[in-house]
């Protein structure tokens, strides 16, 4: 496959899917109260940002792919071992189930924090260090914006509560 087909194909999906999330998914299943005094503060603000990008970015691939010479040769793969190719997807999908089945039980920010670090070194990071600060730093500045500055509720645990 060349590389234009596979951006061209990426880009048709990028906005397949950005249409299905605007169209569908975002005004059945995600709601809002009336009386939100902020459009940013709004549940639906980001998700039809996300989605707006994401369909911008797809229409950008797909100008690209048009506009790029087409190539003889295809390109050749550069995943040098499969099989863990398909161990490290699988391992990303079990790690978005697991925080699924956790969040209810150690929050929002213990759950972003260990997610944040298991997923660092999944994909092998060359800063691990920088990476687990981040992870547990991130989770924290957002908490402290969205329920001090914000007064935005962040979904706490069972077990431990943040100030």
């Amino acid at each position: 496959m060349h590389d234009r087909t596979i951006q061209l194909q990426l880009g048709i999906g990028a906005v397949v899917a950005a249409a299905l999330l605007l169209l569908v998914a975002i005004p059945v299943w995600v709601s809002s109260p009336s009386n939100v005094p902020n459009i940013i503060l709004s549940p639906l603000f980001w998700p039809w940002a996300l989605a707006g990008l994401t369909g911008v970015t797809g229409f950008g691939m797909i100008l690209t792919a048009i506009r790029e010479p087409a190539l003889a040769e295809p390109v050749i793969s550069d995943v040098d071992d499969k099989p863990k190719a398909w161990g490290r997807l699988a391992s990303i999908a079990a790690v978005m189930i697991v925080t699924m089945l956790i969040m209810p039980r150690i929050g929002m920010v213990w759950t972003s924090m260990l997610v944040f670090a298991v997923t660092a070194f999944l994909v092998r990071t060359s800063h691990p260090k920088t990476a687990l600060i981040s992870a547990v730093l991130v989770p924290l500045v957002l908490y402290a914006f969205f329920a001090h500055v914000a007064g935005v509720a962040i979904p706490q645990g069972d077990f431990v509560r943040l100030p």
